[in-house]
């Protein structure tokens, strides 16, 4: 492919009446699609812009380098996980670390599957090792970390290989959306931190902890 746009998006405002914000998703949004479709090299900037319905100037104001609109758009596959990840490493009391973990993996899971394009396929990438990227590299080792942290706790033993597998597995779903585009995402969240427990070591999943877990998550609104 070319990465020329197949498609104009639709004309967006100007002036006082374009919402800044709104163009900056719109170009994520853009991004998104032709990364995952035509391929991240394969996209100019132009093209984005063209699918964004702006001007390339306006899309450089916005991200200065297309680097820099992977790295936006890798960011929003951790984050909201991370944030999951920090409350449940830091709130120990509140259920027992099994919980926790699949509540993380459920919702994690249920990130990647269920977000608008399949970014996390973006993640073998070469381009993921450049220096623009650092910060995605780093919060995607922070997530991965309170990954490892639960998983001690469940088992009551430190495990990197273990970790790198329950990691590895959610993770994977993007290669699992990829091959299957109608992918059932709640019930693979659901089917995919069964087995995060089963990997990590820390016993059978039943209705009771996984109820416990939810309800976790809809405390945090992440439901």
């Amino acid at each position: 492919m070319d990465g020329k746009a197949t498609g104009v998006g639709r004309p967006r405002a100007s002036g006082a009446a374009a919402s800044r914000q709104d163009a900056r998703e719109a170009v994520l949004d853009a991004a998104g699609e032709l990364f995952t479709g035509a391929g991240y090299a394969a996209t100019t900037t132009r093209a984005i812009a063209e699918r964004a319905g702006l001007r390339q100037a306006s899309l450089y104001y916005h991200f200065p380098a297309k680097e820099d609109i992977l790295a936006e758009l890798l960011a929003a596959t951790v984050r909201p996980s991370l944030a999951v990840a920090v409350g449940l490493v830091s709130s120990p009391s509140l259920e027992p670390a099994s919980v926790r973990l699949w509540a993380l993996a459920y919702a994690d899971v249920r990130l990647l599957g269920g977000a608008r394009h399949n970014i996390g396929a973006l993640y073998l990438l070469p381009e993921v090792s450049s220096p623009n990227l650092a910060g995605f590299r780093a919060e995607r080792a922070e997530l991965k970390a309170a990954y490892g942290t639960l998983v001690a706790a469940a088992r009551q033993s430190v495990s990197a290989i273990r970790t790198d597998l329950v990691f590895g597995l959610v993770e994977s779903t993007a290669i699992t959306r990829r091959d299957d585009p109608a992918l059932d995402v709640e019930a693979h969240a659901r089917e995919a931190a069964d087995a995060v427990l089963r990997l990590a070591g820390a016993g059978e999943p039943d209705d009771p902890l996984r109820a416990a877990a939810r309800s976790l998550l809809e405390v945090a609104g992440r439901t």
